[in-house]
């Protein structure tokens, strides 16, 4: 994949000489690249067994402990809300039910 986008960008920065948007496409290219695409290969890679143990034996993807730690954070930021704001917590507990 990171052959295919360099490849790409040096295509694009060659065209660039003679329209300047080219550069601009190819900085955006970069950019997407680095931003999104290394993570997704670089979350793919590795040992298989690297990255702690689980009772299974195998290890966690990346996916599903990013979306694990989203899910406790947000947990964790609505009980302070409720715990903070009780009379407002249960105003919007009994838009919910009805």
């Amino acid at each position: 994949m990171g052959t295919i986008v360099l490849s790409g960008t040096v295509v694009l920065v060659i065209l660039g000489f003679g329209n300047h948007l080219y550069w601009l496409a190819a900085v955006a290219v970069l950019f997407l690249y680095l931003q999104y695409g290394r993570d997704a290969s670089a979350s793919g890679g590795g040992a298989p067994g690297a990255g702690g143990g689980s009772s299974s034996g195998g290890s966690m993807p990346s996916d599903y402990r990013a979306y694990r730690d989203r899910r406790d954070m947000q947990a964790k930021w609505e009980r302070r809300y409720r715990r903070e704001r009780p009379l407002e917590a249960r105003r919007q507990q009994r838009e919910k039910s009805s």
